[in-house]
């Protein structure tokens, strides 16, 4: 099919789907017309250089929207941010483009990413529609085209906060969609819709120009149809950029290579599978503890190696994350304050809290019988409920009543739950100085590593995903559980990727797609999606 072909597609399914809010704005459909028949005619006529011969040449990639962008809004799904446009582009921008890649427009999202259903938007939640989620190409337009309803049976989450993305490429709007992970933002939508998501390493890629939510856990992810569209998407983005302080340094890069330099023969050997103890939950839902047993048994048969491990951290990283993300989110956010960036509400800088309240500096505070200060009441108009739920979270763990019992603590746990990881993979990490060699010439495993392991395999959710009714009804800290088995490869910033695998019955018994995670040494992205290719060939 040719490019112009596949690009008139994907502005038919936006319009097709454009109910179930995908998509915050769009790029012009012209305009995307143009760039893709000028790529055909590039690609026939054998000029144009490097982006012609990119495997993105030509292709639509939709954009999470707090990724900046100079000719589409980047309003991170807030009403603060409603009316921005950036006046540059983020690096990850620039390589897609450079690339030849087409910006097919901006993906909704939970509010700054907090979130895991893409509910928490100020330009309406994101649905998929339950008769599609068994198949990541349906292309027919829905019988109606109305906004999504909460309460209508036939909808279902999408996931979040990546939301809009994952369900952009699984209906077929964009070729693939860049997502940003901090706790499991892009792995999580991947599950729900069906899609492949994966997570780099943390400072692989880099987030010069992507609007911060945890600076130390944020990590932009790809979220694609398969293994392959990730490996090309990755492959544009991976690289050091000197605007980014977190941005790996060339000089890691290198040691990452001399890694990457031992996947085949690891692979050639046959696998050695982790099975984390810890994840056994009994909150595990049937339908995805027996395609985690199915996806276990298809690699064993397949010639790899399962073998149990324990991760005993794991069951303290829940509430590590939600210490340290809202505690990030609570300092990222304090600029958005009515003065320098956003919107501000209408009124005066200056009111009479202190007086309203009896303080004793009463008569030193300004009166202007609003009985409000600017900072509160913009953040108060233009925050949606999760936001402020968060920065007040963040704001107590950070007093100097409680830091060292909740973000010192938390801390802590991180370190340990990146110690557990290291103690079960049989390559060493990195970005440790007592670096242990990972296999022998030719690929055989070192003696005293006989009993670590390659990759660790694990369901991404608890739960299929659920319907558009049921989450209405949880209480907000009930939607955090969500991210029980993504947030310790966030902690620990491995990379990871959650792969669609069926679940079991056919027709209108059929579980559909269920996302099942696999979780490599930090640096080992390149064996994570080779795994995730191994996955999705099992049958």
């Amino acid at each position: 099919m040719s490019l112009l072909r596949q690009a008139e597609r994907c502005v038919a399914n936006q319009v097709a789907w454009k109910h179930l809010n995908a998509f915050i704005s769009v790029a012009a459909a012209d305009d995307v017309l143009r760039q893709a028949r000028e790529a055909d005619e590039t690609s026939s006529s054998g000029r144009g250089g490097a982006p012609s011969s990119s495997p993105l040449h030509g292709r639509l990639i939709a954009l999470k929207d707090n990724i900046c962008t100079t000719d589409l809004p980047t309003t991170c799904g807030s009403a603060i941010l409603a009316r921005y446009t950036s006046p540059f582009d983020a690096t990850v921008t620039t390589r897609l483009r450079a690339a030849g890649a087409i910006v097919a427009g901006k993906t909704n999202m939970d509010e700054f990413g907090m979130g895991s259903h893409s509910r928490y938007s100020h330009f309406g939640g994101v649905a998929q529609p339950a008769s599609s989620h068994s198949s990541a190409t349906s292309t027919t337009a829905p019988a109606h085209q109305l906004p999504p309803n909460p309460t209508d049976a036939a909808l279902l989450s999408a996931g979040g906060s990546s939301g809009g993305s994952a369900l952009a490429v699984s209906t077929l709007q964009a070729h693939a969609a860049l997502g940003t992970d901090t706790g499991g933002s892009v792995r999580l939508p991947a599950s729900y819709v069906g899609v492949l998501g994966f997570k780099p390493s943390y400072g692989r890629v880099s987030r010069w120009g992507v609007v911060a939510y945890a600076n130390s856990l944020d990590t932009v992810g790809v979220l694609a149809p398969g293994a392959r569209v990730a490996r090309d998407v990755f492959a544009a983005l991976d690289a050091w950029d000197p605007r980014d302080p977190t941005s790996l340094s060339a000089r890691t890069r290198v040691r990452l290579s001399a890694m990457d330099a031992t996947r085949e023969p690891r692979v050639r050997r046959g696998l050695r599978i982790g099975v984390p103890r810890e994840y056994n939950i009994a909150e595990l839902s049937p339908a995805v503890r027996r395609a985690w047993a199915r996806a276990l048994e298809r690699l064993s048969a397949a010639g790899h190696a399962v073998r149990p491990v324990s991760l005993p951290t794991t069951r303290l990283a829940l509430s590590a994350y939600y210490v340290l993300a809202p505690a990030e989110a609570s300092s990222n956010l304090a600029k958005y304050d009515g003065v320098r960036y956003g919107s501000r509400a209408a009124g005066p800088d200056s009111g009479s809290v202190a007086r309203t309240a009896g303080g004793e500096n009463a008569d030193a505070v300004g009166d202007d019988g609003d009985g409000d200060i600017l900072f509160a009441r913009t953040r108060a108009a233009f925050f949606g409920p999760e936001v402020k739920r968060r920065l007040v979270l963040g704001a107590y763990t950070l007093s100097a009543s409680a830091m060292d019992n909740y973000f010192v603590q938390a801390q802590r746990v991180r370190r340990l739950v990146a110690a557990d990881f290291d103690a079960v993979f049989a390559v060493a990490n990195p970005l440790t100085t007592a670096a242990r060699p990972p296999v022998r010439s030719g690929g055989a495993p070192a003696a005293d590593d006989d009993a670590k392991v390659d990759v660790l395999v694990c369901p991404t959710a608890p739960t299929p995903a659920p319907r558009l009714a049921d989450v209405e009804r949880l209480r907000p800290v009930d939607a955090y559980t969500n991210d029980v088995f993504t947030v310790p490869a966030s902690l620990a910033g491995l990379p990871a990727a959650s792969v669609p695998v069926e679940g079991e019955g056919e027709g209108e018994d059929s579980e559909g797609k269920i996302g099942m995670q696999v979780i490599g040494q930090f640096g080992d992205d390149g064996l994570v999606l080779d795994v995730a290719e191994v996955m999705e060939g099992l049958r």
